[in-house]
């Protein structure tokens, strides 16, 4: 197939991520569309009549996930482009749904201009991304890529006790297990940022290289609980103080490290958190992120040290690691088309990271994969305030649009 210059429908991609915003909408123009839930049920089918009204067959597995296929001339395995509908708890309008609508609107350009595609094009709607209603996040995405286990991810229950399974029946979106996505001539998956960097530095898209590789720790500081006003300062073990000391010493040599790592104290808990009474115990968590694994390894070896800290106050220091995950990167033939993509349409851009966590990461265990961002303002998701101009989300599916050009044309 020739590639030719195409551009999408911007108009039309706005009318279309309000429509979606609609379901699950709130005061404060956000979005509440929980995993499952009636407000996804209203979203899945209005994305499925949206499909078929073009003319697109659509399937649905056994963990949800739909898939709208657009035809190739030949019999290949499709170029798949998505994300997910589900959303958090007053959460914003674009996180997500974007990666599903750009499938969408790729499709609609396609057929006004009369392109058939050579390589089908499946649009994929990925069930729970979020987690947050079912944990774990990017539950169905694990679930395909082996990461996660199928019986055990329909037990995971929400807030009411109800699980997985039973919601996933509940709305009619249990499918068969012979519709997963099994290959793929590639996965692309554009996203908003989610952090400040693309609007700081005047870009309108992140052309991403990889997710960001991690580690999380609890530390648990044991002291003794004594009467806060008749206890000597020098006779103490304030589980508190010591922790305010391991913290101070963390911070200290994790900034020495590398200027790119990321690392947080997400969680503090103090007992037994009366006025009157020294704390105990402290319980808190420590994660930090890098790409390159050597860098992990040194902040895992300078969280380990603090369990002989000299600023122990006299406390016991026990550190658990949580979990972890390697740095996944992306393809690169499909990350070069994306950038190629970029370039074509002249677009400031830089490639970069991604912090967060994306279904991309997993599939990209046994399909090429990629991602494109676009910016956002503030750095705000997971927010109802999150924003990203019209014109950002229509250059941001426009990069989608060419890529698949140009990936139909290898």
């Amino acid at each position: 197939m020739q590639k030719q210059k195409v551009l999408i429908n911007g108009e039309r991609l706005k009318r279309t991520l309000e429509e979606f915003a609609d379901f699950g909408r709130t005061p404060n123009n956000g979005v509440t569309r929980l995993a499952l839930s009636e407000e996804d049920r209203l979203a899945r089918n209005y994305f499925r009549s949206c499909c078929e009204d073009l003319g697109l067959e659509v399937k649905v597995d056994d963990m949800g996930i739909m898939y709208a296929t657009l035809a190739g001339t030949e019999d290949k395995p499709p170029i798949v482009i998505g994300s997910h509908l589900d959303s958090v708890k007053k959460g914003g309008r674009f996180d997500g749904v974007l990666g599903v609508i750009a499938g969408l609107e790729v499709v609609r350009t396609l057929i006004d201009h009369n392109i058939k595609p050579k390589v089908p094009i499946t649009i994929a709607n990925i069930t729970n991304e979020e987690g947050a209603r079912f944990e774990p996040s990017m539950m169905a995405s694990g679930v395909l890529s082996g990461k996660f286990d199928k019986a055990k991810m329909l037990q995971s229950t929400d807030v009411e006790g109800v699980t997985f399974g039973e919601a996933l029946r509940s709305i009619g979106y249990e499918g068969n297990e012979t519709n997963r996505l099994k290959e793929a001539s590639a996965f692309v998956e554009i996203h908003i940022e989610q952090g400040p960097i693309l609007e700081h530095e005047k870009l309108t898209i992140g052309v991403v290289e990889c997710v960001l590789g991690m580690c999380c720790y609890e530390i648990e500081v044991s002291g003794e609980s004594d009467h806060a006003g008749t206890t000597p300062m020098a006779m103490r073990k304030d589980a508190l103080f010591a922790t305010n000391n391991l913290i101070s010493e963390a911070r200290e040599k994790l900034n020495q490290l590398d200027s790119d790592l990321v690392y947080t104290l997400g969680r503090l808990n103090v007992y037994p958190n009366i006025h009157t009474v020294i704390p105990n115990k402290t319980v808190f968590t420590l994660e930090a992120r890098h790409k390159n694994p050597a860098t992990i390894q040194k902040v895992e070896d300078i969280i380990r040290s603090l369990t002989n800290s000299p600023n122990h106050e006299g406390c016991e220091i026990k550190a658990t690691k949580l979990w972890g995950r390697d740095t996944v990167w992306f393809d690169e033939d499909v990350v070069n088309a994306v950038e190629q993509a970029t370039k074509t349409l002249a677009y400031p851009y830089k490639r970069m990271v991604s912090g967060a966590g994306h279904d991309a990461q997993f599939l990209q265990s046994y399909i090429p994969s990629a991602m494109v961002f676009v910016p956002s303002i503030n750095g705000k998701s997971h927010d109802e305030d999150e924003l990203t101009t019209w014109e950002d989300c229509e250059k941001g599916v426009n990069v989608v649009l060419e890529t698949v050009l140009n990936l139909q044309s290898k």
